[in-house]
């Protein structure tokens, strides 16, 4: 799923962009690793790239490249930056020269990277409505189609920017159906009305990566069970849902792709919803010494924090109680990673170079598996990672 290789694969196809020197914008969680798969397939016809992302460090790789422009959003709530980014990216995409190739490369976090509102919407607007949003636990595609109302770049009006000149859109996608018009909330999907000349392609969604931790397992002797259908509940109801599915089904590893949801209460501690759907899930592995789940985001990031997710195991709750914490109240107070930093199951990663939703992981050892790996009492997350 990472986006170098991704955009590196999709630009070798000789026929997808005509000749010229091609301009690239880049925005999202993957932006810089897409840029840097389209570098390494056009060479010497990269005549200027933007990249607007998150993270300034995944963008190490395009350093000391005088045609790159890098600049950092606010996410997941959007801020001056995200303003700032927006009028570039608008203004670029209106200044292209008219030799230029236009190439954009959009991920999953443009929606809050890059805005340009419409009038009489401010900037204290954008993130009240967007923090009311995050708290009220609406999932990715609502959220999206809520933003475009507020938008001057979103569905479809970047393109339409382009006023009918050709250009090539590719995505890697983070939302249900994969579909251009809510990915990055329409950033670069089609143009509400006028001609429209963009070629769109999406090259990775989650189903893909689900795909690819199954062969993996697969490769390793595993029996896999991985279910096709996007998950999209309430996180607790999900790991529910895979403690159990895990602990019925015959496979040693079941693989699940999507995205959960976490309603907030008034004062939330820390968190993000992997870690709220892994430490719910612990309470029920408890006492099965054999199981093992991971939630984590693909992007390497989940909520507000650093971290991507967390590995669980039976005796994550007795860790948690050790350190004299409560998971009853740590999920209820929205406090997973209070909760799982202490008990040393949070997966840290960094930017991976993608973002295709969530992936949760279940694994069932052999009961002769699970007692010579024994009690993991740093966390299998920091044993294993």
């Amino acid at each position: 799923m990472d986006g170098r290789r991704c955009v590196r694969a999709a630009l070798a196809e000789p026929a997808l962009l005509p000749a010229g020197p091609v301009w690239v914008a880049a925005v999202g969680k993957a932006a810089a690793s897409m840029a840097q798969g389209a570098r390494e397939a056009l060479g010497g016809r990269l005549a200027h790239t933007l990249v607007i992302t998150r993270d300034a460090d995944s963008c190490a790789a395009l350093a000391g490249h005088p045609e790159v422009e890098v600049m950092i959003g606010g996410h997941p709530v959007p801020d001056e930056r995200s303003l700032a980014c927006g009028a570039r990216l608008l203004e670029w995409t209106q200044a292209l020269p008219a030799a230029a190739c236009p190439l954009f490369l959009i991920s999953g976090g443009a929606s809050a990277l890059a805005e340009v509102l419409v009038p009489g919407v401010g900037l204290a607007d954008l993130r009240s409505f967007t923090q009311d949003a995050l708290r009220s636990g609406v999932d990715i595609a609502g959220l999206n189609a809520r933003r475009i109302a507020l938008s001057q770049l979103k569905g479809g009006r970047l393109a339409a920017q382009l006023r009918g000149r050709p250009a090539l859109a590719l995505f890697i996608s983070d939302v249900p159906g994969d579909a251009p018009a809510l990915i990055g909330s329409g950033l670069m999907g089609p143009a509400p009305q006028g001609e429209d000349r963009v070629v769109r392609r999406v090259l990775a969604g989650i189903a893909d990566a689900v795909a690819a931790v199954a062969e993996a397992g697969s490769a390793l002797g595993l029996a896999v069970h991985a279910p096709p259908r996007r998950f999209d509940d309430g996180a607790v109801r999900l790991a529910a849902r895979f403690a159990h599915e895990l602990m019925l089904q015959p496979a040693q590893l079941c693989v699940w792709g999507g995205e959960s949801t976490v309603t907030l209460p008034e004062h939330p501690g820390r968190g993000g919803r992997n870690q709220h759907l892994a430490l719910a899930a612990a309470r029920l592995l408890a006492g099965h010494a054999q199981l093992l789940l991971l939630a984590a985001g693909t992007d390497g990031s989940d909520g507000v924090t650093d971290s991507a997710g967390a590995l669980v195991d039976a005796d994550t709750c007795a860790r948690i109680a050790l350190a004299g914490l409560d998971a009853d109240t740590c999920l209820a107070g929205a406090d997973a990673a209070r909760a799982l930093s202490a008990s040393g199951d949070l997966v840290h990663t960094g930017p991976t170079g993608t973002n295709v939703g969530d992936l949760v992981l279940g694994l069932k050892l052999t009961p002769a598996a699970a007692q010579a790996l024994g009690p993991l009492r740093g966390g299998p997350a920091a044993r294993m990672l």
